[in-house]
């Protein structure tokens, strides 16, 4: 059977639907780009927001009225099949099968039970199970996603991953150092650590021996990047998403010492008012958050930071805007991922009034925005004529005469190869930088080896 993925949300959902897609080629079904040539269509959902879950309600319902014309399987799986449970065979009228948040694994079987005659079956399990779905991969990339944590157990106001996603469960180390060996003999060079709150990784429970190897960390998290470090192959490390509460002294040390670690992190804030931050129930004031920032730029200079920021969360006034917009100048981050606030179904945020108005909510999001460009300008347009260390993608999505590739602060550069010159994705090339836009750089490949360390 020909079958199709469509991804919508985190990190999270793309490492998701790759094993779904692992374990579909496993048992002889084909991945295919189109949704022409596929028998079988599969939705990743996300339920962050209301907008996320409107786009794959509205390409399911699309999906399923093609059904009137051609042999067509359709199944939903992730967040928004957690979160809706069995009504979701109600809410899109025509949907083969449904698969919550840890039962992946079950696709294939699934698939079949469908091709043989049965239609709107399920298998959501319980959010709150502990249950590890399986961890496989793809052939044939250079970079690849490692699920280190699965739940979350944070509980932010406005939040629906706990109910969704279930409680914070982190796998044992060996078990991940083994799939990561695994990757790196297969050629992977980069690997991103996930988790809802990555840091928090070993807090709840075990995950080391009784009596571990020799380390140069007392923490779980450090102790995991260090051996990491040390598989053979494995050129870079990156992690998401952070938490303020996890850049420990440990962690900051970890930063500096191990030069595997990318110097990037994915840093959601949220939000700059300490008011705000309270009734979103983060954990964490603006204070805590920027002294964050200082530690780790202190240990690494040029360390890139992006973040999330929700606008318009309930009780928000323009002064706490202000607060958000002047953190987000003092951060320097490099970008971010401006959001306005939507109400989750059941969470706690969903109860308070809200008291910013569409019109405004989008008046700062622009801004915001706009922010972000005039500093994204003027941060890249420094680094012109410095020669970076890039992790070669393959050609740009754009032009395919250019490569497109990544620096260790996570910025994407786009070059051009030289005749004479071979890159294959994988590839740790030079590149002196040439040109800049608010969020790429271009530039030309260097034969030198004066790289700077960003």
């Amino acid at each position: 059977m020909k079958f199709l993925l469509h991804t919508y949300g985190c990190q999270m959902n793309v490492r998701d639907s790759e094993t779904v897609a692992a374990l579909l080629e496993a048992v002889g079904h084909i991945q295919v780009r189109s949704e022409a040539e596929a028998d079988a269509v599969i939705i990743n959902t996300c339920s962050v927001r209301g907008k996320a879950e409107d786009k794959a309600l509205g390409k399911a319902g699309l999906l399923c009225a093609e059904k009137r014309d051609r042999p067509l399987i359709v199944g939903i799986m992730g967040c928004m099949a957690q979160r809706l449970g069995e009504s979701i065979f109600k809410t899109v009228r025509g949907l083969d099968f449904s698969v919550g948040t840890r039962r992946y694994g079950s696709v294939p079987r699934l698939l079949a039970r469908v091709a043989a005659g049965e239609t709107q079956i399920s298998d959501l399990g319980d959010a709150g199970e502990v249950t590890d779905p399986p961890h496989v991969h793809l052939d044939g990339s250079h970079a690849a996603f490692v699920t280190i944590l699965l739940g979350c157990n944070r509980r932010c106001a406005y939040c629906i991953v706990p109910d969704v996603r279930g409680p914070e469960h982190s796998r044992p180390a060996a078990e991940i150092v083994a799939e990561i060996r695994e990757l790196a003999a297969r050629g992977v060079r980069e690997v991103t650590l996930l988790g809802q709150s990555v840091m928090n990784y070993g807090r709840a429970h075990a995950v080391w021996p009784a009596s571990p190897a020799p380390s140069s960390f007392s923490e779980p998290f450090p102790r995991l990047l260090e051996a990491v470090a040390a598989i053979p192959g494995i050129h870079r490390i990156r992690f998401t998403s952070g938490h303020p509460s996890g850049c420990t002294d440990e962690l900051v040390r970890a930063v500096r010492d191990i030069p595997q670690i990318c110097a990037h992190l994915h840093l959601p804030v949220q939000s700059g008012s300490d008011r705000i931050l309270a009734r979103m129930r983060r954990g964490y004031t603006r204070a805590d958050y920027l002294d964050a920032v200082a530690r780790l730029r202190a240990a690494r200079p040029g360390f890139a930071l992006t973040s999330d920021v929700i606008v318009g969360f309930p009780g928000e006034t323009e002064e706490d805007f202000t607060a958000t917009r002047t953190l987000m100048d003092e951060a320097a981050f490099d970008n971010a991922f401006v959001f306005k606030y939507s109400p989750r179904p059941g969470t706690p945020a969903a109860a308070l009034a809200e008291t910013v108005d569409a019109a405004e909510k989008m008046r700062r999001n622009q801004i915001l925005l706009a922010d972000l460009d005039r500093r994204g300008q003027a941060l890249n347009k420094a680094r012109i004529g410095r020669t970076v260390e890039v992790l070669a993608d393959g050609p740009s999505l754009r032009n395919a005469s250019r490569w497109s590739g990544r620096t260790t602060g996570n910025t994407i550069v786009i070059f051009e190869i030289p005749a004479g010159r071979h890159v294959t994705p994988g590839d740790l090339v030079s590149v002196t930088l040439t040109r800049a836009t608010p969020q790429t750089l271009y530039g030309e490949l260097n034969t030198s080896s004066g790289l700077t360390p960003w």
